[in-house]
């Protein structure tokens, strides 16, 4: 079922609600909910697509989803394998921005509290170098009830506030005001993409999938991602070659190129260092680096 908007299952009780799940995979599909969504992946990775913005997701890592933004955490092929007996395991805080900045984010103390959840409209990526404090207060907030719940929502609030260096996950709000039918066809393009990357797609092929014209397409695409399809494809493409090449399981960098759908290992190696900012041979070294 492809659908855009999603209701969270909020009790009368609740303001602030706690889901833990662990399961095969993430939801599959391009969704949005009036909640701001924190999200904590304590086992999983994949691809993160949040309005424009797209990079790999891994485990530990932890993410703010902002309100009615459209999101899709796409896990890795494996993951869909059942012989693969892979599994995603999530922590996930939702809450109705609106309704606490009428109540307890209205308060003068919350001032600073309040001023960052009004810039929530694009998401951000936490920093590792907070990760590890902001975790220990999720893991507080899925473990306690009531007012002592709220206390510690306040202080992992109050921590998002002053923590410094946060990468926005998209850089405009376009993308918000997309329509329910829009939503489907933007699903639908983005599960195309990603299930077909490692093979040539066409304009003509990819337009129909959309049911439009090439011409239409181009501008449809363009509006709703603030990308150009191809651009897209290539950032599909490049962040699979991070996880190849982060796995140390390849013989070569032209091997990676033509596993994920690049024609050869020149242009490979141009769209890495344009996407990236270093080639993959760098990347690789950086990453071997880390380890030793």
């Amino acid at each position: 079922m492809k659908v855009v908007q999603f209701t969270i299952p909020v009790s009368k009780e609740n303001t602030i609600v706690v889901q833990e799940n662990i399961l095969p995979h993430y939801y599959n599909h391009l969704h949005r909910h009036r909640e701001v969504q924190i999200e904590w992946v304590v086992e999983g990775s994949g691809i993160l697509i949040a309005g424009n913005y797209m990079q790999r997701f891994e485990a530990g890592e932890v993410y703010i989803i902002g309100a009615n933004q459209s999101h899709i955490f796409k896990n890795d092929e494996a993951y869909f394998d059942p012989e693969e007996k892979k599994q995603v395991h999530s922590v996930s805080i939702f809450f109705d921005p609106h309704q606490l900045s009428q109540n307890l984010f209205s308060l003068p103390e919350m001032a600073g509290i309040r001023k960052f959840v009004e810039s929530l409209h694009n998401g951000f990526q936490i920093p590792a170098a907070a990760s590890d404090a902001i975790k220990k207060i999720i893991f507080e907030v899925r473990e306690n009830k009531d007012s002592q719940r709220v206390a510690a929502f306040i202080t992992l609030m109050h921590l998002f506030s002053v923590t410094r260096d946060m990468k926005p996950l998209a850089s405009s709000n376009s993308e918000q005001l997309i329509s329910e039918v829009e939503g489907i066809r933007m699903d639908q393009i983005f599960q195309y993409l990603v299930t077909n990357y490692k093979q040539h797609i066409s304009l003509t092929e990819i337009s129909e999938v959309a049911n439009l014209t090439p011409q239409a397409f181009c501008r449809y695409f363009k509006k709703h991602t603030d990308k150009t399809f191809v651009s897209f494809l290539n950032e599909v493409r490049v962040n699979e070659a991070c996880k190849i090449i982060l796995s140390g399981r390849f013989d070569s960098f032209s091997n990676i190129s033509y596993q994920t759908g690049f024609d050869n290992v020149t242009n490979f190696n141009r769209v890495f260092k344009k996407t990236i900012g270093k080639s993959p041979g760098e990347y690789y070294k950086e990453f071997r680096d880390r380890l030793v």
